[in-house]
């Protein structure tokens, strides 16, 4: 619904919305935009006479503000039926469906068209990196959007994806999900058939070839052209677009190359891993490409993509342990992820603290699945569920019984209720290289904070509540604190411990070119090796960004950068015109030197 709020502001309407607590940060972004949230629903928060007013999908009839609205006869409109009536029915309509992998497809669709210029509109169920925000509103024709199988409102039970008039679609895969409005798998079928009927004749349908059930819907229902994609796939002359000799390199990225039709598309590389993955990037290529987007664009838009939070999102870096944040709470997607993270770090120990937050993870629908799928870490901790009295208790999975199934297949379970105990317990077991993934859909009580605190030393994303600590950290140490404002907070990574913030640097990313800048430490933390892990996370940042040759100007510390990390002295002329162009350069002293890594 913020989403929503943001596109139609955007777009020039006056809009105000009503809810409970809202956090960073969607907060932040509506205060940006200056529409106004009321706290709370009640009637006297539709005074200000509205047109229409838009019903979230977890408003009931006796909402305070819906009743009001039908006593006042004004339109009440859903979510999904706004977003067609406002933007999609006059766009190119291109609809990312499936039960997993929706986010990350339609996010890098709507990069990749970015990437080629086309000033697309998007519409996402999560916030890309480096865009800051799940939706965009753009001139061009194309409209990407996450259609979700979620039902629309209680006056509109039938599936969100259902009023976005898709022209292009996607359909990654098929399964039971969303237990709690879903009663089987076939109730599941029955709405993915409907969605697939809605693609016209002239339209374009690409599915994902190992789903046996979007597939077998597919053969039934599609009236248009269909185009199929899949990773290595046995079959693989029968299907249209084929990932093939995946391998990571040594920046942690995933390389392969993209056959249509039998014969070689073009090679990728991404920061994308796991093959659940490289299936998704596979599917926003070949919609790309349908829609007229060159080859050098899609792989430029492919190489550059830097992701999506809260998938496979690495938070941070404390005392050599590494630790992720991810959104699986399906057992298929657990397993994806679980199998992902052992490519990108082969041969050190996976932790997993769990928390089944969903309605069909709180459920016991999958009880035997999750037991096979988190039985691919080394070590996992389940928490206890979320609020469990919104589930009968005939239905409630049991977290206690997940960890003795674990501990009884041999891997090293634990069921630990408390979010204060997990931290305790992980800090004690974890060592220097170490990963340890966290699942969960929600807030996890504040864990993964809790965690980082607790290690210590942690290297972490800066968020905007960092900045007015940022900018003194620079003036005391004498560098540019002029282009440090607080939204260009997604270029610096800060070290923190028991003192706050005592360390920082900055990464700026020009496709494969980037800038190291803004390094600092704080005076009474100098000489403990900070500045080095700061530089070295960066460069490792630089490198899983798909970065080729990171420069850095300098006026008394070449020799630092030249010992410890290998950069070496390079003459201006030879600069890539981009960073010659950017403001950290243009603004640098006469004295800086220039270096140049080359990764």
């Amino acid at each position: 619904m913020g989403a929503l709020a943001g596109l139609l502001a955007a777009a020039g309407h006056e809009v105000r919305g009503s809810d409970g607590p809202i956090y960073p940060p969607m907060s932040d972004q509506l205060r940006q935009l200056k529409v106004p949230v009321f706290e709370g629903f009640s009637a006297d928060n539709l005074d200000w006479g509205p047109d229409r007013v838009i019903v979230g999908n977890t408003c009931s009839k006796t909402n305070p503000e819906v009743v009001a609205a039908e006593e006042r006869g004004l339109t009440i409109s859903s979510m999904p039926a706004t977003l067609h009536d406002e933007f999609l029915a006059s766009r190119h309509s291109v609809v990312v469906a499936g039960t997993h992998g929706k986010t990350t497809t339609t996010s890098l669709l709507s990069h990749i068209l970015i990437t080629a210029g086309r000033d697309p509109s998007c519409f996402v169920g999560g916030v890309p990196v480096g865009h800051g925000r799940g939706w965009r509103y753009g001139e061009g024709d194309e409209f990407v959007v996450e259609g979700n199988e979620y039902d629309s409102a209680y006056f509109d039970k039938q599936s969100k994806f259902l009023h976005y008039a898709p022209r292009t679609a996607i359909l990654t895969t098929v399964e039971l999900d969303h237990v709690d409005i879903f009663n089987s798998l076939e109730e599941v079928r029955e709405t993915f058939r409907k969605f697939v009927r809605l693609i016209p004749e002239d339209g374009l349908l690409i599915v994902g070839a190992d789903s046996k059930e979007a597939i077998e819907l597919v053969e039934t229902e599609a009236r248009g052209k269909v185009e199929t994609f899949a990773v290595d796939s046995e079959g693989s002359a029968a299907v249209t677009w084929v990932a093939r000799d995946l391998a990571i390199n040594k920046s942690g990225r995933c390389e392969f190359e993209l056959r249509r039709n039998g014969e070689l598309y073009d090679r990728y590389e991404t920061i994308l891993i796991g093959e659940h993955n490289v299936a998704n990037v596979a599917a926003a290529v070949a919609a790309a490409h349908s829609l007229g987007v060159n080859t050098d664009d899609i792989r430029r838009g492919v190489s550059e993509f830097a992701g999506v939070c809260r998938r496979l999102e690495v938070k941070a870096i404390a005392q050599g342990v590494t630790i992720v944040d991810d959104y699986a709470h399906h057992p298929t997607a657990v397993l994806a992820t679980l199998r992902a993270l052992r490519k990108r770090y082969p041969g050190r120990r996976l932790f997993v603290l769990y928390e089944p937050r969903t309605a069909t993870s709180r459920r016991k629908t999958f009880q035997r699945e999750y037991a096979e799928a988190f039985g691919h870490a080394d070590v996992v901790v389940v928490s206890k569920l979320y609020d469990p009295s919104k589930i009968p208790a005939e239905s409630r999975f049991d977290a206690e019984r997940l960890a003795l199934d674990l501990h009884q297949r041999g891997t090293n379970a634990s069921y630990i209720a408390d979010t204060d105990a997990i931290v305790e317990h992980t800090v004690k077991e974890v060592r220097p290289g170490d990963v340890v993934l966290i699942l969960s859909t929600g807030a996890f009580d504040g864990l993964t904070d809790k965690l980082i605190y607790a290690l210590g030393d942690a290297i972490i994303p800066a968020q905007p509540r960092d900045m007015d600590e940022v900018r003194q950290l620079l003036a005391e140490a004498s560098l540019d604190t002029d282009d440090v404002p607080d939204e260009n907070h997604g270029d610096f990574l800060v070290l923190r411990n028991e003192n706050g913030i005592v360390g920082c640097v900055a990464l700026e990313v020009y496709g494969q070119d980037g800038i190291l800048r803004s390094l600092a430490v704080k005076k009474g933390a100098r000489g403990a090796g900070y500045g080095w892990m700061l530089a070295d996370t960066a460069i490792s940042r630089a490198k899983q960004r798909g970065v080729r040759r990171c420069y850095l100007l300098t006026e008394t510390a070449s020799d630092f950068f030249a010992a410890k990390h290998g950069f070496r002295v390079v003459v201006r002329s030879t600069i890539a015109k981009k960073v010659a162009e950017s403001t950290t350069f243009e603004r640098c002293p006469e004295n800086a030197v220039a270096m140049r890594l080359d990764l």
